[in-house]
């Protein structure tokens, strides 16, 4: 009994396997003969085929995402695309060798043989599904990977969790858009196709974008298990990521060693070493360098997917860094802002709009090279470049730093003192407020204001004295640019920060009037070279200024060499007061620090231009020694002896005048000359002015533009002549 059932159960048993593979070798002879047919067809008329294969359209696929980089093309930001992706835009070039190594090895070994498909490898997997009833290998090749990679990018239904379907006709479907393919791009598009394609999990496509949030790298820079890492996930992104299944994403990593050790594509030694590799755990978050500059040129810029900057990337980090520490060490919700400019070619190097973007007790997310705060002192150097520029005084002129009203404004000086009789140099130098203010008062607030107007620098100046002491609104950016006129005045350009393809020129390109001639700019460079530095800093290497404003609400520094121009900011977003905020003793030393980190050879300062005077004291010309009018008057009296040389003052020899056309009815040109006989006689292309002879200063009008030559005449008929040029 039991060995009949034994054997009726044996027999039902073998009955059952017989039907299962008699059904399964007639779905595998069927499936498999289809195949044959089909691709015995498509032998047959391939060229035929080929050249009815309508192109494949492109245009969603390279929607990537939109990435910042600097000057040499190192990724600053860069921001997810419109459905939330990061796909960072990638070229075959900006891969490290040994992943096509193991992805070849892996996936597709005659990738550059084929054109789309192996048959051998389709044949193969025909049979597998004939005879399993479900597909149990692709036999895709690389190509019709990105083909169903394309199909499903382009597809409405595409979700992160969703599972593309697996059948014979979607796998015909892969066939046909993947001859599609190789017939329209090269192999090497195909490549770089996949390299931007390929899932690795969550939001995350392309091999570059895998590459920054697992590593924390470029993909050039990939070691032999991290490339191995980025060929094993995308066969199952959602199931080897390795920031959640790290030993899955391990063990399948090690399969792709294992077999290309195994074919001799890499050494045992890479081999055994890239075993020993931990597999990391967590996703590290992209670059975030330059974040308020990004997000304005991607405003900006918005229809290109890579923005080139002119900012470099190493400087641009150190300087984050830099104004972190320092506005941590200065105390609770104070930060800091950073501009880097090459003043010879108008690029911005390095831009940090904050402290710290992320740091929202200090309002890290607001640019503060934008916000407008009062500048404090820093404005200074300019009311003494349009007096020199006016022909009112000179570096070593003397004035009176001494109590002074007008009307009922009494201005003081920082540290509440007088220092009495100083030289125009000194004043600035010590940023004495009483002697801006009256030569402010000489020049006229309006005219001041007008000058940088037409400059096209600022059009909201007030018509007051408190101008001097800060009393206007000025950005970072706007202080940079005005002190671009200082730095650089014979080819000052405008500051950008996109790269441009051309190489830029070193001419003057300015749109407006420049701020100050050559002559001023170099007095006041000169001047704020010999300015008193922060401790433990060495002095005359940088022309700089510092300003503090009202309530030590903001701290300021502004400084430059023959080559680079730093602006740094200090002081708390809010506007708030704080306690013993000043230029000198935080923006100063940022502005030193900063220096530092761009470790580049100092350039040297510009030679003097020509027109230069560089007497002192009584070598002065009279007119010049003193600031006061009265004291002026006497000096010019006391030299009618005409032991001194007879020379015209003002205007400087080379000089040129930029007339407003608002003012060429009423633009005037001081005329002053030293030494001679008196009386003196002016003349203008030979023509006489009329001025009192007993007197050395005059004025003119000029009626157009052009060269002008001023000459002068003394009482013993001694001459000087001065040429000029009026714009």
């Amino acid at each position: 009994m039991i060995l009949r059932r034994f054997k009726f159960n044996f027999t039902s048993h073998a009955q059952k396997i017989w039907e299962r593979a008699r059904k399964s070798a007639t779905r595998s002879f069927w499936v498999v003969g289809s195949v044959i047919v089909l691709l015995f067809m498509a032998d047959v008329s391939w060229n035929q085929m080929m050249k009815r294969l309508a192109p494949v359209d492109l245009s969603e696929t390279f929607n990537t995402s939109i990435i910042v980089v600097d000057r040499n093309d190192k990724l600053l930001r860069a921001f997810t695309t419109e459905n939330g992706r990061w796909q960072l835009p990638l070229s075959q070039k900006d891969v490290a060798p040994h992943y096509y190594d193991l992805l070849l090895n892996f996936e597709d070994k005659s990738f550059y043989e084929h054109n789309g498909i192996v048959p051998k490898a389709f044949l193969r997997a025909a049979w597998q599904w004939g005879r399993n009833g479900r597909i149990i290998s692709g036999g895709s090749t690389l190509t019709m990977q990105v083909a169903r990679l394309i199909a499903a990018h382009s597809s409405a239904e595409q979700d992160k969790n969703t599972k593309h379907r697996r059948s014979l006709w979607t796998k015909f479907a892969q066939i046909k858009l993947a001859l599609r393919l190789e017939k329209q791009l090269s192999k090497q598009k195909i490549m770089e196709l996949y390299l931007q394609l390929a899932p690795f999990g969550g939001n995350l496509e392309g091999v570059r974008a895998a590459s920054l949030a697992y590593f924390g790298k470029e993909p050039k820079s990939l070691s032999m298990a991290e490339a191995a890492t980025l060929v094993a996930i995308p066969q199952s992104p959602e199931n080897r990521r390795p920031d959640r299944y790290p030993n899955r994403a391990k063990k399948a990593r090690n399969r792709v060693l294992h077999r290309a050790f195994m074919n001799g594509v890499i050494s045992k030694g890479d081999y055994l070493y890239a075993l020993r590799q931990r597999m990391i755990t967590k996703r590290l978050a992209f670059p975030m360098i330059a974040p308020h500059l990004s997000e304005k040129v991607v405003t900006e810029k918005r229809q290109d997917k890579i923005i080139r900057t002119t900012l470099q990337r190493h400087l641009q980090e150190k300087l984050e860094t830099l104004a972190r520490s320092h506005a941590h060490r200065l105390g609770k919700g104070l930060s800091a802002a950073i501009l880097v400019v090459n003043h010879q070619t108008g690029e911005i190097l390095s831009h940090v709009g904050a402290a710290d973007y992320f740091d929202h007790d200090r309002f890290g997310p607001i640019d503060m090279t934008t916000r407008i705060r009062s500048p404090g002192s820093t404005l200074k150097p300019f009311i003494y470049g349009m007096g020199f520029d006016a022909g009112l005084a000179h570096p070593e002129t003397l004035i009176e730093d001494a109590p002074v009203r007008y009307g009922l404004y009494a201005p003081e000086n920082f540290d509440g003192k007088f220092h009495g009789t100083v030289t125009l140099r000194k004043a600035l130098q010590s940023s004495l407020n009483i002697p801006a203010v009256k030569l402010l008062a000489s020049i006229k607030p309006a005219r001041f204001s007008a000058r940088f107007r037409y400059a096209g620098l600022h059009k909201t100046i007030p018509n007051n004295l408190a101008i001097a002491l800060g009393g206007v609104g000025f950005s970072l950016f706007d202080l940079t640019k005005a002190y671009m006129h200082i730095a650089n005045p014979e080819s000052a350009v405008e500051l950008h920060t996109l790269k441009h393809n051309k190489p830029l020129s070193h001419t003057k390109v300015f749109k407006h009037r420049p701020l100050l001639s050559k002559q001023a700019a170099f007095y006041v460079s000169h001047i704020l070279r010999g300015a008193p530095p922060p401790k433990n800093a060495k002095p005359g290497e940088l022309a700089y200024k510092t300003g503090t404003s009202y309530g030590y609400r903001d701290g300021w520094a502004v400084g430059f060499d023959g080559q680079f121009l730093v602006a740094v900011w200090i002081g708390r977003p809010d506007g708030g007061a704080t306690t013993n905020l000043t230029g000198i003793g935080a923006a100063g030393p940022l502005l030193f620090d900063t220096f530092q980190h761009i470790g580049e050879a100092r350039v040297p300062f510009r030679s003097p231009p020509p027109g230069i005077i560089t007497a002192s004291g009584n070598d002065l010309p009279p007119p010049l020694r003193y600031f006061d009018k009265k004291k002026r008057r006497m000096a010019a009296n006391s030299s009618d002896a005409g032991i001194a040389p007879l020379q015209i003052a003002f205007p400087p020899k080379g000089a040129e005048f930029y007339i407003p056309p608002r003012r060429q009815n009423k633009f005037q040109i001081a005329l002053k000359a030293s030494g001679g006989k008196l009386p003196l006689t002016w003349l203008v292309d030979g023509r006489q002015v009329s001025s009192k002879a007993f007197e050395r200063e005059s004025s003119f009008q000029p009626n157009e533009k052009g060269f002008i030559e001023f000459s002068v005449i003394d009482a013993l008929g001694k001459t000087d002549r001065v040429q000029i040029r009026v714009r």
